[in-house]
């Protein structure tokens, strides 16, 4: 991401933070206002409320309100983050404490659950009715892919597919809809909305696949954990599901032994792993796959003048291929 736009998002991110302290000061309880501002505030690029606000930016001057109704998507992120790190037993966050393990798994439920429950009374506020049902479909889609990927999990049966399918739910759909709220709180047509949740939807998944790539090449200074944390967990990410798809006999067996070991022998065959997947081609196809799906998500602007935003929409795309962290 060049300095340039790192510094328009950083400024937008910091009118979004505004938006949502100026919100959580009617919050009564010390101890949930704590801890949600441990889950708010505690780094993060506002990717999605920023999405909000530039999608709305699109076809003109952003209505009111657009940094509230932005942070229901942060909320809703937020809200995730802590309900997976219960359910991980997680105990570092962006190299941070969790909230779980300073202040336990029924403080950060219930702070979940308050997350949910105002970004839902805000939608409902300044969204609308048709922004409330995106918001709510989405919701449905993310808790389906988590149990979509329990159940793949539970029968080892994954495949591309099926990791399509979860990252639909997981990632995709909250992004998806934060860029096709956005346009619809502008007043967008029907073309233009079917073109944000391309975007939208494309970014996510692109997002997810370079997150898989950092894991086996990713910086740990960078990234903030250490690199072979999927591998050594068993998780089928994209990588791994090619090169299963796509190794020679003897490469494949290897990678499948490992994956019925146990995590420690994953953890000393890390290296080994890396190289049988590279040897696959699986690391560049992954790469193409992500590369493709963010030049269709570039494409689909180009219904859109040719504005700050669509430059913004269009660079935000570009830095998912080029992130290192």
């Amino acid at each position: 991401m060049d300095q340039i736009l790192r510094n328009i998002l950083k400024a937008e991110a910091a009118t979004i933070d505004a938006a949502m302290e100026a919100d959580l000061v009617a919050v009564q309880s010390p101890l949930l206002h704590e801890v949600l501002c441990h889950a708010l505030f505690q780094g993060g690029k506002r990717i999605r409320p920023l999405l909000v606000r530039y999608s709305a930016s699109l076809i003109g001057e952003p209505p009111a309100h657009v940094n509230t109704l932005a942070s229901v998507f942060e909320y809703l992120h937020a809200a995730s983050l802590l309900h997976d790190d219960v359910i991980d037993h997680a105990d570092l966050r962006r190299g941070k404490e969790t909230a779980n393990r300073l202040w336990g798994n029924e403080a950060v439920i219930l702070a979940g659950d308050y997350l949910l429950a105002r970004a839902m009374e805000l939608v409902a506020a300044f969204g609308g009715a048709e922004c409330q049902r995106l918001v709510s479909e989405a919701i449905r889609r993310m808790v389906e892919g988590e149990f979509l990927q329990m159940r793949v999990a539970e029968t080892r049966n994954a495949s591309e597919a099926s990791y399509f399918a979860i990252l639909q739910g997981k990632t995709a759909a909250l992004i998806g809809a934060a860029c096709e709220v956005g346009i619809v709180f502008a007043g967008g047509t029907r073309q233009q909305r079917r073109a944000l949740r391309t975007y939208g939807t494309n970014l996510g998944l692109a997002f997810q696949i370079i997150d898989d790539l950092l894991d086996y090449h990713g910086d740990p200074n960078e990234t903030g954990k250490a690199v072979g944390n999927d591998f050594q967990e068993g998780k089928m990410t994209l990588p791994l599901l090619m090169a299963l798809a796509n190794a020679g006999g003897a490469d494949r067996a290897r990678l499948e032994a490992l994956l019925a070991a146990t995590p420690e022998t994953r953890r000393a065959a890390f290296a080994e792993a890396r190289r049988l997947l590279d040897a696959s081609g699986a690391f560049a196809n992954a790469r193409a796959k992500a590369e493709t799906l963010i030049t269709e998500a570039i494409a689909s602007l180009a219904i859109f003048p040719d504005t700050a935003a669509r430059q913004v929409l269009t660079g935000l795309a570009g830095y998912v291929l080029t992130r290192t962290k």
